[in-house]
């Protein structure tokens, strides 16, 4: 358990073992959300941005056939210059 003390102007400081848990940096950004019980949950708003790419992209590069950087950098320039 770790406890933080609000400002007068609204801040907290986030204690390093939780800092380190959710992997968060200077600048970060921290998402905050309540669940289903009224409990406020803290998350790594990049890390949480990073997993949802990941998911809506899962399965895409084997429908489009890449299977290597070539792949890749072929598709790139066919959306850059309208060719592969």
């Amino acid at each position: 358990m770790n406890l933080a003390k609000l400002s007068a102007n609204g801040q907290i400081t986030v204690p390093v073992e939780i800092r380190r848990m959710l992997g968060l940096k200077s600048g970060d950004k921290i998402l905050f959300f309540c669940n289903d019980d009224g409990e406020v949950v803290l998350s790594n708003a990049s890390a949480n941005a990073i997993r949802k790419a990941q998911a809506a992209f899962a399965g895409v590069a084997q429908e489009l056939g890449v299977q290597s950087e070539d792949d890749v950098q072929a598709l790139v320039n066919e959306v850059r210059y309208g060719r592969s």
